[in-house]
């Protein structure tokens, strides 16, 4: 394969893991209607949230899963582009429905046979919402948690040094996107609150190119 140059400093960032982090436009409409359209699902399917394969939510035709689509996708390309791929990548798209209520959580997972993962929030809990339990003052309820990829890459860890911060929180709100590669370990911490906090989770699945294989030399 070739090799990646260090810049002019003699710099090279090896291993990047990249993340995304957005609010999506249109969220606050597009969020209601989610909502009511999820709500139904879930009075026909008591599963919903833990028979993700059972369905794939964004293969449906509506308008506010139509908005959600074109995001996703246009969310993907961006991260793609700033992967530096100068090439056409094709995908396929797999959506589900996560209804967490008080004391909901899941577990610590990632996604095999996915290229990238990501979520889309639809009805977070406001942090004031939370039940004020006894106990441990340093939970995270509604939060979620990725992992360093590296096997004990923090077995080093100093202060403030970026590359070896072995845990990355992320609170998010209503109307975030989250984008990651599938291959990276998260937990969602559990929900608190006796407001539902409501997601889409979807996975992007490579469809083969002879692009994809890296050059030999």
């Amino acid at each position: 394969m070739t090799a990646r140059a260090p810049d002019a400093d003699g710099f090279l960032a090896l291993w990047p893991t990249l993340l995304l982090q957005r609010r999506l436009p249109g969220a606050e409409a597009a969020n209601q209607v989610l909502g009511q359209l999820i709500a139904a699902e879930e009075t026909q399917r008591a599963d919903l949230t833990t028979d993700y394969r059972g369905d794939n939510l964004l293969a449906r035709q509506h308008p506010a899963l139509d908005w959600l689509r074109d995001c996703i996708n246009k969310t993907a390309i961006d991260y793609l582009k700033r992967c530096g791929l100068a090439y056409r990548v094709d995908w396929s798209l797999h959506g589900w429905a996560n209804v967490n209520r008080f004391g909901d959580y899941h577990d610590l997972h990632n996604h095999p046979h996915a290229y990238l993962s990501g979520t889309y929030y639809v009805s977070v809990p406001l942090a004031s919402a939370n039940e004020p339990l006894p106990g441990r003052g340093d939970r995270r309820p509604g939060a979620i948690s990725f992992y360093d990829p590296r096997p004990q890459a923090n077995m080093t860890a100093i202060a403030g040094d970026p590359q070896i911060e072995a845990e990355h929180t992320i609170l998010p709100a209503a109307g975030t996107i989250l984008l990651w590669p599938a291959f990276l370990h998260h937990f969602v911490h559990p929900n608190l609150a006796r407001a539902e906090r409501v997601s889409i989770s979807f996975n992007l699945t490579l469809k083969w190119r002879d692009d994809y294989l890296p050059k030999q030399d």
